[in-house]
């Protein structure tokens, strides 16, 4: 078998389930992911009984809706989603695994430095997910990542697990698990060739390519895979390209991704909070990730805000910084225009950060020497207050809505800039 083994994990409408929650009976209902909020008027994921009446993921609502007139809309939750699947990679990472993941519901590992630490075989190593995943994963083993994506299309839970292309069972008679198929390397291509050319939609960069292919009457990835690279290149370029190597079993390598660092605060909002209550919520927020010990005086390059609605449903939205800041101003500046995006009322505001900076470096020569020292002083006591009694040491009062009839709402104890940062 070739040395390079790619695994896929992976999860048949995981963001569907993830919103659905505790009504996962509504699976044996036609339903599907409503529109996200301000984006493009398009289902999402989509049930099994609404497959069967021609909806897809992608498709218009209206489209949806007259195929199906009775089916049921589920407002997305990106947050728990997010949430979820963040709780899966780190359980495969708990197993010793790097993992690549660019959406939710499938993850790929590399088999061959985990053969050791389960087992000595490919077997071990899919028994090990199993065990840190539980039921619910389908598993495919093949040596790039599109083959073993599509090798766990064709895995079914309650199904022994399977060798594809003429691949013998692992060694020492330890069968593959059930929810497992894996494909041979030298047989790669041939288990490929009768797939529709529509799997290819499962990368990223390719989502238009297989509408163009079916229209030229390229149907399979066998098909593709028989077409000269150079016509390929002149017709399609560097995406028809891609699209021929992963037709043939080739693949770029993984890139798994970095453990991550959360850094986020939550703030529950009054009933109805809007315009300038939004904008202070944002402001606190962005005043408690700055004091975070975490943050260990570094500047933010990334951030999220997320929203969950009074109505049911999340929002969620990154921006990057053009240049790494710790400027509180400089940050509400850049988040502050994406509160005009909420579609809805919102019950809680949520502040995230996504990438880090270098260190924050002290900017006091640039600005008046006094006014700099200051400034110093100022960061210096607001620390070594902090140090001795704790982050609660050092706050200042913030008004939230000076004109409303509850004292509670009018203002709100924020904590104080640390004056070190620029």
């Amino acid at each position: 078998m070739c040395s390079l083994v790619i695994v896929c994990v992976f999860y048949p409408r995981f963001e569907l389930l993830a919103a659905l929650g505790d009504r996962g009976a509504l699976l044996s209902e036609p339903a599907a992911l409503a529109p996200e909020a301000g984006g493009m008027q398009v289902v999402g994921e989509v049930s099994a009984p609404a497959e069967a009446f021609g909806v897809v993921r992608g498709m218009r609502l209206g489209e949806a809706m007259s195929r199906c007139p009775a089916l049921g809309l589920v407002p997305p939750d990106p947050e728990g989603v997010r949430s979820l699947w963040n709780e899966v990679l780190d359980r495969l990472e708990g197993i010793g695994a790097e993992v690549e993941s660019d959406r939710a519901g499938a993850a790929y590992l590399e088999a061959g430095g985990l053969r050791r630490i389960h087992g000595g075989d490919l077997a071990g190593v899919l028994a090990a997910a199993r065990r840190a995943l539980g039921a619910g994963a389908r598993f495919g083993a093949a040596p790039s990542r599109f083959s073993s994506h599509a090798a766990a299309l064709k895995a079914r839970p309650r199904r022994r697990g399977r060798a594809s292309g003429g691949l013998s069972p692992p060694p020492g008679g330890v069968s593959t698990p059930p929810g497992a198929v894996v494909v041979d390397g030298a047989a790669v291509r041939r288990f490929l060739a009768p797939l529709p050319v529509s799997l290819l939609r499962t990368r990223l960069e390719l989502q238009a390519l297989p509408e163009v292919l079916e229209q030229l009457g390229i149907r399979t990835l066998g098909e593709l895979a028989g077409l000269p690279s150079r016509a390929v290149a002149e017709r399609f370029g560097h995406p028809g390209l891609l699209a021929l190597d992963l037709a043939q079993g080739r693949d770029t390598p993984l890139d798994p991704r970095r453990p991550p660092e959360p850094v986020a605060e939550r703030l529950e909002l009054p009933e109805a909070a809007s315009g300038q209550q939004l904008e202070r919520a944002l402001e606190l927020l962005v005043a408690r990730v700055l004091t975070r010990r975490e943050r260990r005086g570094r500047s933010l390059r990334a951030l999220a805000v997320s929203a969950r609605f009074v109505a049911g449903g999340t929002w969620r939205t990154t921006v990057t910084l053009r240049r790494a800041s710790a400027d509180p101003a400089r940050i509400r500046l850049a988040l502050a225009p994406k509160l005009a995006e909420l579609p809805a009322p919102t019950e809680s505001l949520n502040v995230e950060v996504e990438a880090f900076g270098p260190p924050a470096q002290d900017q006091g020569r640039l600005l008046d020497e006094a006014a700099a020292i200051r400034h110093a002083k100022l960061g210096e006591a607001v620390r070594q207050a902090r140090q001795a009694a704790g982050a609660e040491a050092a706050l200042r009062v913030l008004d939230v809505d000076p004109e409303s009839r509850i004292p509670e709402r009018r203002t709100v104890l924020a904590p104080f800039p640390d004056a070190s940062t620029p």
